[in-house]
């Protein structure tokens, strides 16, 4: 395997979920875009091997450095304590919880370090998080508070659209409140950047609307006039492609056929609901605005389907392909 294609630490998430079995079944495709290193349980991930009915083997190591990742041969850093024998496919639980967070938390700290170029994470369980005693909505927030940012967004992406979203892992009624020009300003800009290293050009942005028909000139709210419209003129001035806000309903169909490059969307279903039917399951998640590169699956643990040999590695491959080419990008940056 060629030296000069990144190292990319592959989390095994919730072993409960699919995680194990996706990382197996898609490692022969992860050798085309990097050299992968999976942090996370030998136990399981051998698991994942036999549903993969994989020839594979667990080779384990203590240092990313250590890795000779081959199609045959899977390095694993441990990345956790917890004993995880008696975890049961498809249930909720805290041990497993908290090895997803220990082995998330293992690969941030080992990247942080310049020991890999990136991270690509295997789903975990938001209740198997709260079940571990673990206050966090999802990935995209530990991340966030382990590397020390505040200005944050999660992005999905299928092929050449990308959506950000300004609130994320919340109810609805909380939305409104987190609404602000500021904080849809900022999604634009972490979403403008982002596109920016992956076409090589300002990309073109639509903010969606929040209100049906954005609102109809004001008869159904005053959010488009009172917070979107501010946000998209602010970017503007700073020199983005930025526009809207448009009605969402006709803003994805537009974005589809080439209009758009990526969307700001104002709630977590707003962009993913959109995004994964278009995806057909090659849906990425990324993380921007931390100081290191973080894709993703963009689907869930699967626990109706976990244990049973049916799981789709496409996301993963997928994840683990943009993660690459964002980290080649940043290479030819420092050069």
């Amino acid at each position: 395997m060629s030296s000069s294609l990144p190292r990319l630490l592959i989390t095994l998430g919730d072993v409960a979920g699919i995680g194990p079995e996706i990382i197996a079944r898609a490692w022969p495709d992860l050798l085309a875009w990097c050299r992968p290193v999976v942090v996370g349980d030998p136990l399981w991930l051998r698991r994942g091997l036999e549903l993969a009915n994989s020839p594979g083997r667990v080779h384990l190591i203590g240092h990313p450095a250590e890795a000779e990742p081959k199609k045959d041969l899977l390095p694993c850093l441990p990345g956790s304590d917890q004993d995880l024998h008696a975890i049961q496919p498809g249930r909720v639980s805290a041990a497993a919880g908290r090895a997803a967070y220990d082995f998330l938390c293992r690969a941030i700290d080992w990247t942080l370090a310049g020991e890999a170029d990136g991270i690509v994470t295997a789903p975990l369980h938001k209740e198997g998080l709260h079940a571990a005693g673990l206050p966090y909505p999802g990935h995209t927030e530990i991340l966030a508070e382990r590397t020390g940012v505040k200005e944050f967004a999660m992005v999905l992406a299928v092929g050449n659209l990308a959506v950000a979203h300004v609130t994320l892992h919340m109810a609805l009624r909380d939305v409104f409140r987190h609404l602000t020009p500021a904080a849809v300003l900022a999604k634009t800009r972490l979403l403008d950047g982002l596109l920016t290293q992956l076409l090589g050009r300002r990309p073109r942005i639509g903010v969606a609307a929040l209100n049906p028909h954005a609102s109809d000139g004001g008869l159904f709210g005053d959010e488009e006039a009172t917070i979107l419209a501010p946000a998209v003129q602010a970017a503007q001035r700073e020199g983005l492609a930025a526009s809207g806000p448009w009605p969402c309903d006709t803003l994805f169909v537009r974005a589809r056929r080439g209009d758009f490059d990526g969307v700001v969307a104002m709630y977590h279903d707003q962009g993913h609901i959109a995004l994964k039917l278009l995806g057909e399951g090659r849906a990425v998640n990324i993380s921007v605005g931390l100081p290191i590169i973080r894709t993703s699956v963009a689907h869930g643990t699967a626990y109706d389907i976990a244990g049973r040999g049916r799981a789709d590695a496409s996301s993963l491959v997928e994840a683990a392909r943009v993660a690459a080419r964002l980290a080649q990008t940043q290479r030819e940056k420092a050069r």
